[in-house]
Order: structure tokens, then C-alpha cells, then sequence
């Protein structure tokens, strides 16, 4: 956790141990045991201001109370063709470790088309994995080291990042705002590769809009970003798409391809799923249907960054039409 300062941790623990139930059984979940870094997190995101942190964490379990995110590893996308039409389309993974013991999760930015299921369904499978990650990877990962393990590493592959990409602004503003509001500070560095043009011209207008502390977070890498990567992970945790020069997000071995719903981690995760929802439900049967959770305003930051995005992409379309799609997306319910 390095040196912090801990008078503001044990202000903030003092507000805590005030909480009442439901809201302090689902800090369990959120904290893990690891009670100081998750106060930590919290204070890091609200620029150690004790108040602001203590009313961004408590209206963070609000959230997981009245969505009922603690069950949400029991609530299983069904059936398996729909779950594999997600992972097809919000291309995410778990590649490996880094050597100091973070998970390693990889992101296809730039070919995820996010078209194939309704916006609920999206949100509920990255929650799952956000919750998966944090209540069963990271707690392994930290037995397994003997230290608190609590964050991550992501790596961001932008091949195929495309102007139409300007139709997938408004479901990753909402994504992006559950993860600042009740996720905060769980990814230690964000590493960029293979950026195309249109990635340079987004990242010139969204950089100046971010706060200092994401900023430092960010590397963009030359490439695949394999001879940087390998400086903290070994060759075998390295995400598909970074392991050689001009490799792309090549698809040819769906064991080594993290985002495939074949992948060993997405079958942990599933099969993870299916057996809780079984112990939850009784054996009933599994009901088709996304597991809604509250969708959040996007904050004033993010909105900013949004529409700076639109602006940009619309400048470098020239008006071709794709400028009109962000206005007709839709929340469909399934």
C-alpha cells in the first residue's frame, strides 16, 4: 500500500464502523479483509478529502444494496449462445499475472462491436467480472503472495479502432462511470497498444480532460507493446495480441485467445456463475434475462470527455453520417 498517510484512514474507518446493516454486510464483499486498502481507494479517489470519500463509498454500497450486486455472481447469462454472443462482442479477458502477483486482464477496445445483446446485458457481464475479480482473483492472488493483492493491470488493444466506434461512446461512458463510482482506483496501470491514427487524435483531446492521478496511469506502448510488456510480466501472461510484432488480435488459437468464451478464464468464470446460481436458487431453473442494474448519470468529467470524443470523430469523419448515430442509441431492455 506504500507510505499514506494514516489519520485520514482512521478518520474514515471511524465513519465506517458506524454503518448499519445491510450496508456493512455488503462492505464485507467490497473490502474482502483488506479493510485499509479499500479505505485507501476510496480516499485516493476523492483526493484524500475524508467527507467527500466517506459519501462516495457509503452511496457505493447503496448501490450494491438496491441492485443487489452481491448476488450477481449467482444470476448466470443464459443461455450459454447469448453469453458467448457477449464475450464476442465485449472483448475482455484475463491473459495471466504479472510478476509482482497482479492480475492481468486484456481489453479489445478497438473490435468490440458491442452490438450483440441489450445494454443491460453488458453492464451485468462487466459487473460479474468486476466482482469476480475482486472476490475471488484478487483474494487468491493475495493468499498465494502472503500481501494484499487488490489491484490490477489492463492492457487496451486498439486494433481495428474505427470511426464507428463513435456508436459505442454512450454504453462505455456508463460502464466507465459504474467503475469510477463503485470500482475505484482497482487498475494500477493502464498500458495502450497497437494505436492506429484515430487512437493519437482521441488521445490528444481526452488527455488534457483527465485528472493527473489516471494520467500517470496510462502508457501508451510502440506497437504491440510485447519487448515493454515483457519487462513486467513473463511471455505466457502476455495478452494474445501483444506476443509478436504485427500480430493484431489474432484469433487462431481460442486457448490462447483470452477474450474467448473458450478461454480457461472465462470458463472458470461461467462455470464459477452456474454453480453459485445453483447454491442461490435451489436448483431451480435458471431464468433467461439480464440482471438490471440502475444505470448512472455519467458524471461531469465523463460527460466532457464524451462529447470532446463525438467532436473529434465527427471532425475526422467530415460528415460522412456517423455523427447522428450517438443520438439514436437506445437502452433496450431485453
Amino acid at each position: 500500500m506504500g507510505i499514506v498517510s494514516q489519520e485520514p484512514i482512521l478518520e474514515l474507518q471511524a465513519l465506517m464502523d458506524s454503518v448499519d446493516e445491510p450496508l456493512n454486510r455488503t462492505f464485507q464483499n467490497v473490502h474482502q479483509g483488506f479493510r485499509a486498502e479499500t479505505l485507501v481507494r476510496f480516499l485516493k479517489a476523492r483526493e484524500w478529502n475524508v467527507a467527500k470519500a466517506h459519501k462516495m463509498l457509503v452511496e457505493c454500497l447503496h448501490w450494491r444494496v438496491q441492485n443487489n450486486i452481491d448476488k450477481i455472481l449467482a444470476k448466470a447469462i443464459v443461455p450459454t449462445e447469448l453469453y458467448r454472443a457477449v464475450r464476442d462482442s465485449q472483448l475482455i479477458g484475463m491473459s495471466g499475472y504479472s510478476r509482482e502477483g497482479l492480475p492481468v486482464f486484456a481489453i479489445g477496445v478497438g473490435l468490440s462491436t458491442l452490438d450483440k445483446a441489450s445494454v443491460h446485458y453488458y453492464v451485468q457481464s462487466h459487473i460479474q467480472i468486476n466482482e469476480y475479480r475482486d472476490r475471488v482473483i484478487l483474494p487468491s492472488a493475495s493468499n498465494k503472495h502472503g500481501r494484499p493483492i487488490t489491484t490490477c493491470i489492463k492492457v487496451l488493444d486498439m486494433t481495428g479502432l474505427k470511426l464507428s466506434a463513435l456508436s459505442q461512446i454512450k454504453l462505455m461512458t456508463i460502464i466507465s462511470t459504474i467503475d469510477d463510482l463503485n470500482y475505484p482506483e482497482k487498475t494500477n496501470t493502464y498500458y495502450v497498444v497497437n494505436a492506429p491514427y484515430i487512437f493519437s487524435a482521441c488521445w490528444k483531446v481526452v488527455k488534457p480532460l483527465l485528472q493527473e492521478r489516471t494520467r500517470k496511469k496510462i502508457q501508451v506502448l510502440p506497437g504491440c507493446g510485447r519487448d515493454e510488456l515483457l519487462k513486467i510480466m513473463d511471455f505466457k501472461s502476455l495478452p494474445h495480441f501483444c506476443r509478436k510484432e504485427g500480430s493484431g488480435s489474432s484469433r487462431h488459437s481460442e486457448n490462447e485467445n483470452c477474450y474467448s468464451l473458450d478461454h480457461p478464464f472465462h470458463q472458470q468464470l461461467y462455470n464459477y456463475i452456474k454453480q453459485q446460481s445453483l447454491i442461490t436458487e435451489l436448483a431451480q431453473p435458471i431464468k433467461q434475462g439480464s440482471f438490471h442494474v440502475d444505470l448512472p448519470e455519467p458524471a461531469a468529467e465523463g460527460t466532457e470527455i464524451a462529447k470532446s470524443l463525438e467532436s473529434e470523430l465527427q471532425k475526422i469523419d467530415k460528415g460522412n453520417g456517423l455523427s447522428k448515430s450517438i443520438s439514436s442509441i437506445k437502452i433496450d431492455d431485453d
